[in-house]
C-alpha cells in the first residue's frame, strides 16, 4: 500500500462566507488557531474577547491545498482519500469534483477517489459549513431542554458538545481539518484492522471476587497477586480476527510479537510447533496456516509465561508490539497492521452481595479500587495538540497515584497519544461515548450516523490496554426525567443507549464492558439510596446544593463518578488573560473566566464557612484551593475507608481547556492547584484517615454546639505487598504542648480498610477548648520504597501517611504565628532540594519559585514544629541557589489573614 501525506501540503484557507483572501493555514488545525496565527483575532482566552468573536461560528470556512501525484500512486486499483476527523459539515472536492460530504465530527471518512486523480498536480477543497446554520436547519422539531448550550440546539449536530460552552469552558464553534488527512492506494485487497482479544489461563484467569463486612478483599492464589510480572506455567491465548476492506479468502496471516518496553525487551514469540488442540496450527515460522473460511475467522498465538499489565500502583505496565502481516494466495501483500497490547483482563464486576450489586472493576482477577478523575479536552482548540500536551497532565495524574480517568462525554474521543500514555502509566480508561446531559434526536439518520461513528471508534480503541469500559452518556437520564417520562422520548433514548451502541460494543469491541450511562442504576431515577446499593453515582449535593462538606460522609456510594469542588486559578494563570491590577473576582475579566453561574458566589460560600476572611486576591486564591482540596479528601477518604462497598471515586476533573476557576487539580498552565498535591497524598497505596465522631453545629443566637467525643482512627491499604507497621497519634495544643500521644503495630493487605483504634477525647476537651488544640496521625511502614522527602519515623520505618485533624473549623483557631528558616541546596542544575523548618505549628504550608516553571515533590503540607520537612523541586533550565532563594516565597493559613 502507498500512503501519500497531505496534511504537510501546503494548505490555505479563507472566509467562503465574504470571499476573503487566501491565507496559509496548519493542517491539523481549526479555523480559531489559522485566523489567530495571522492577526486577524485578538488572543481568544484575553479578558472578555470571547464575546467579540461568535462571528467566526456564523461563517463558512474554506480550505485547499495542492499536491503531486506520482504515476506509481495510479498503478493501483483503490485510491482512497482517508480523513481521519473533518470538524464538522463539510464538503470535499477534488479537481472540482465532489467526492463526500460529511456531518459527524467523530467519523472518519473513505472516499475512492481513483477516477479524479491524476498524475502531477492536483487540488483539494474542503468547505465548512456554519454549524449554526446548520443546527437552524436540522430537525426543527427537536427542543430539547438546554442545560449548557447558552444558544440551544447543539445536539442536533455530531459535534464536540463543549465548543458550545459549558460552566467551565467558553463558546467557540470551529471548523476545520483536526484530524490526519492523506491518500492510501491498494490493489487487490486492503487488511483495515485486527481485532485481538485474550483468553487467560491459570493464575491469569480473572475471577469473580467476594467481599465481607469488615472491609477485606479475599486472598487470591500468588499468580493472581498485584504486581507479579512475568507468570511461569501460565499463558495467554491471543485470537487474532483480521478485517479487510473486501471479502477475503485463502489469506496468510504472518505475525511478529515482541516485548518493547520492559527490562530484557526480546521476541516473545519464537519457533514453536502447533499446540495439541489449537487451531490449524501456527507454522513453526510464526506464520499462521491460509484461510480456508471468509475473512475474519480468528488465529491464535499462545504466549507462555506472559508479563501482566497493570494499573497504576498495581505493578508494571509491560506493552507487546504486536505486526500481523496479511497475504493473498499469490503472495501479494495485503496490508499490514501493528499496535501496541497489554496482556491482561480487565471486566466491570457487577454481583449480588449484601448491600445490593456491586460496581468494582476487576483486574487479572484482582479487585481495583478506582482512584481518579475526570477529564475534559486538554484545550479549547484541540486540533493539532501533540504527546507534549497530554504528557504533562497525565504524568501529573499517574505521580499523584491515579489509576483511572474518566473521558467525559461531552469533549472528544481522545487521540492516540492521549492512549499511548495511559497505556504506558496504567490509567485505566472509562471511555464515553460523545454524548452529555441534553435529551439528543434519535431519528433514523441520526442513529446511522452514531451507528457508524460508534463502530469507528470502538474498532479504533479496542486493542488499548487501558480501555476499561465504555459508558453510553453522560448524566443524560438523570438530568431529563421529565422528558422521558414520554414513551416515544424513552424509545428514542432507549434505541441510541441500550441497543445501538451496546450491541457495536459487543460486535465490533474486544470485550470491553458496556454501561449506558454515568450516573445510572438500572432505573430513570435519582435517588441517593440507589446509589448506595447498586451502580455509579454523580454527588453534587455538596457545591450545586451547597449541602455540608459533611454530608460526604451520608452516602456510601458503589462508586462515585463524580464528585467535585471549584476554587480560583492561581496569580500566574489568570496572568494569561487579565493584568493584575484587573483580577477582581467580581470584575468583568474574572466574571468572564468562570462559566458557572452562582460559581464565585459558592465559592467563597464555602471559604467564608471555614476560613477567616482574607486579607487580599493572592490570599482568597490560596483559601480556595485549601478549601477545594479539603471537600475532597473529605469525600475520597470517606469512600475509600468504605471499601469494599464502595469501589471508586473519580473526582471532577483532571484539567482544564483554558484559563478558568473550576474544578480541576490541575491549572490549565500546567500548574497544580493545592488539591493535586492533597490528592497524591489522600491516593496513596497506604493512607491514614481519621473520622471524627460527633458534630459542632450552630444554635439560636449564633453559638457553637458541639458533640465531639473521640475520632476513629482507619488504615486504608491498596500496595501490592503486604507490610507491617505503626499508626501514630499525637495530641497537641497549638502553644506546642503534647497533651496525649499513642502508637499501635498495625498489619496491612491488600485491599482493606481497617478501624484501627478510636482515640477517646473527652478528658482532654474538658480541660482544652476545641479551638485550642489538633490532632496529628501519621502511618509508619516497614517496608516499601524511601520516600526521600519524608524523614522516616525511626531507623526501621518510613512515615508515608501523614495529616492533620481539627475538632472546628480553622477559622475558629488562634493560629500562632512562628518562624520559618528555608534552605535552597541545588543537587544537580535543575534539581534542588528545598528544606523548611518552623517554630510553630503551621497549616497547609505552601511555597512558591517566582517565575521558575518548576515542579516539586510536596506542597501545601504540614509543618509541625521542630520538624524538618525537604522537598525535591525540578527546573526545564539551570538554576542557582541564589536565585532560588531570591524568588522563594511561602505561606500558610495563618498568613493568609
Amino acid at each position: 500500500m502507498h500512503v501519500l501525506p497531505l496534511a504537510t501540503a501546503p494548505w490555505r484557507f479563507r472566509d467562503a462566507t465574504q470571499g476573503s483572501v487566501w491565507r496559509d493555514a496548519i493542517v491539523p488545525g481549526c479555523v480559531h488557531r489559522d485566523l489567530r496565527r495571522h492577526g486577524l483575532i485578538p488572543d481568544p482566552f484575553w479578558s472578555s474577547n470571547e464575546a467579540q468573536l461568535q462571528w467566526i461560528e456564523e461563517r463558512d470556512w474554506e480550505y485547499r491545498a495542492s499536491f503531486t501525484v506520482h504515476s506509481d500512486l495510479l498503478r493501483e486499483e483503490v485510491v482512497e482519500l482517508v480523513a481521519d476527523g473533518l470538524d464538522t459539515v463539510a464538503t470535499v472536492w477534488l479537481n472540482g469534483a465532489e467526492i463526500g460530504r460529511t456531518e459527524n465530527m467523530f467519523l472518519g471518512q473513505r472516499w475512492n477517489v481513483r477516477s479524479q486523480l491524476r498524475r502531477g498536480k492536483n487540488e483539494l477543497r474542503v468547505r465548512f459549513e456554519s454549524a449554526m446554520h446548520y443546527i437552524r436547519r436540522s430537525r426543527p422539531e427537536h427542543h430539547p431542554r438546554e442545560i449548557n448550550d447558552p444558544v440551544g440546539r447543539c445536539v442536533v449536530i455530531r459535534k464536540q458538545q463543549c465548543q458550545f460552552g459549558w460552566d467551565w469552558g467558553p463558546r467557540f464553534v470551529t471548523a476545520g481539518i483536526w484530524r490526519d488527512i492523506r491518500l492510501e492506494a491498494w490493489s487487490g485487497n486492503r487488511l483495515e484492522s485486527v481485532k485481538v482479544t485474550q483468553e487467560h489461563e491459570e493464575g491469569a484467569r480473572g475471577r469473580r471476587p467476594s467481599s465481607d463486612r469488615a472491609g477485606k478483599m479475599p486472598a487470591l492464589p500468588e499468580t493472581t497477586r498485584p504486581g507479579a510480572a512475568a507468570l511461569p506455567g501460565n499463558r495467554v491465548r491471543l485470537t487474532l480476527e483480521p478485517e479487510f476492506a473486501r471479502s477475503a479468502k485463502d489469506v496468510t496471516l504472518r505475525w511478529r510479537l515482541t516485548l518493547v518496553n520492559a527490562a530484557n525487551s526480546q521476541a516473545a514469540m519464537g519457533p514453536r510447533r502447533p499446540r495439541r488442540g489449537t487451531k490449524a496450527g501456527i507454522r513453526a515460522e510464526g506464520v499462521a496456516a491460509p484461510a480456508s473460511a471468509q475473512a475474519g475467522e480468528g488465529r491464535e498465538i499462545v504466549i507462555e509465561n506472559p508479563q501482566l499489565w497493570w494499573p497504576n500502583g498495581h505493578g508494571a505496565q509491560p506493552l507487546y508490539r504486536l505486526e500481523v502481516e496479511a497475504l493473498a494466495a499469490d503472495g501479494a501483500k495485503l496490508g499490514r497492521w501493528a499496535r501496541r497490547i497489554g496482556l491482561r483482563t480487565i471486566r466491570l464486576d457487577r454481583h449480588k452481595d449484601e448491600w445490593g450489586e456491586s460496581f468494582q472493576f476487576v483486574v487479572n482477577g484482582r479487585p481495583v479500587f478506582a482512584k481518579g478523575a475526570n477529564w475534559i479536552p486538554a484545550h479549547t482548540f484541540v486540533a493539532g495538540l501533540g504527546r507534549a500536551d497530554y504528557a504533562r497532565d497525565l504524568t501529573a495524574a499517574a505521580a499523584a497515584h491515579l489509576n483511572m480517568i474518566r473521558v467525559w462525554g461531552g469533549g472528544i474521543y481522545e487521540s492516540e497519544e492521549f492512549y499511548d500514555l495511559c497505556d504506558e502509566h496504567g490509567l485505566l480508561v472509562w471511555q464515553d461515548f460523545m454524548f452529555a446531559c441534553t435529551m439528543y434526536p434519535a431519528d433514523d439518520a441520526l442513529v446511522d450516523s452514531v451507528r457508524h461513528e460508534a463502530g469507528f471508534q470502538v474498532r479504533r480503541l479496542r486493542h488499548r490496554a487501558s480501555l476499561a469500559l465504555w459508558c453510553g452518556n453522560n448524566e443524560i437520564p438523570g438530568l431529563n426525567l421529565k422528558e422521558l417520562a414520554d414513551p416515544a422520548t424513552r424509545r428514542g433514548y432507549e434505541e441510541i443507549f441500550h441497543r445501538t451502541l451496546p450491541e457495536v460494543v459487543q460486535t465490533v469491541g474486544a470485550r470491553t464492558d458496556y454501561w449506558p450511562s454515568s450516573p445510572w442504576r438500572g432505573e430513570f431515577e435519582n435517588a441517593h439510596a440507589h446509589g448506595e446499593q447498586c451502580g455509579d453515582t454523580h454527588y453534587w449535593d455538596v457545591w450545586h446544593a451547597r449541602h455540608p462538606v459533611k454530608d460526604y460522609e451520608k452516602y456510601v456510594f458503589r462508586f462515585v463518578s463524580e464528585f467535585g469542588m471549584q476554587s480560583f486559578s492561581s496569580p500566574e494563570t489568570n496572568a494569561m488573560f487579565c493584568p493584575p491590577h484587573d483580577d477582581n473576582v467580581f470584575g468583568p475579566e474574572m466574571e468572564n473566566h468562570q462559566k458557572n453561574r452562582f460559581g464565585n458566589q459558592i465559592i467563597l460560600d464555602y471559604v467564608s464557612r471555614r476560613y477567616r476572611f482574607p486579607q487580599g486576591q493572592d490570599a482568597l486564591i490560596y483559601l480556595s484551593q485549601l478549601n477545594q482540596a479539603y471537600c475532597m479528601q473529605v469525600g475520597v477518604e470517606h469512600w475509600r475507608r468504605n471499601q469494599p462497598r464502595c469501589m471508586g471515586a473519580l473526582y471532577w476533573q483532571l484539567n482544564d481547556c483554558w484559563p478558568v476557576a473550576s474544578w480541576s487539580s490541575i491549572e490549565f498552565t500546567g500548574r497544580w492547584r493545592a488539591l493535586h498535591h492533597v490528592a497524591r497524598r489522600f491516593f496513596a497505596p497506604a493512607v491514614v484517615s481519621a473520622k471524627v465522631l460527633g458534630e459542632e453545629t450552630t444554635i439560636i443566637g449564633n453559638y457553637r454546639r458541639s458533640s465531639i467525643h473521640s475520632l476513629e482512627l482507619c488504615t486504608v491499604y491498596d500496595a501490592p505487598e503486604p507490610a507491617r507497621g505503626v499508626l501514630v497519634w499525637e495530641v497537641r495544643h497549638l502553644d506546642g504542648r503534647r497533651l496525649m500521644a499513642g502508637r499501635k503495630p498495625v498489619a496491612l493487605r491488600y485491599g482493606e480498610s481497617v478501624k484501627q483504634h478510636v482515640l477517646e477525647l473527652r478528658k482532654v476537651l474538658q480541660r482544652h477548648a476545641l479551638e485550642s488544640i489538633y490532632v496529628r496521625i501519621a502511618l509508619d511502614v516497614a517496608d516499601g520504597r524511601r520516600d526521600r522527602e519524608t524523614p522516616p519515623y525511626n531507623k526501621q520505618l518510613q512515615r508515608v501517611s501523614e495529616d492533620t485533624v481539627f475538632l472546628t473549623e480553622p477559622r475558629f483557631l488562634e493560629l500562632p504565628r512562628g518562624r520559618t528558616r528555608a534552605r535552597a541546596a541545588l543537587e544537580t542544575p535543575t534539581r534542588a532540594r528545598l528544606s523548611f523548618i518552623s517554630d510553630v505549628f503551621q497549616h497547609r504550608f505552601a511555597f512558591d519559585l517566582r517565575g521558575v516553571s518548576h515542579r516539586a515533590s510536596d506542597n501545601y503540607f504540614e509543618l509541625y514544629p521542630g520538624d524538618e520537612k525537604s522537598v525535591i523541586v525540578e527546573f526545564d533550565r539551570p538554576q542557582t541557589a541564589a536565585g532560588l532563594k531570591r524568588r522563594l516565597s511561602f505561606r500558610s493559613l495563618v498568613d493568609s489573614y
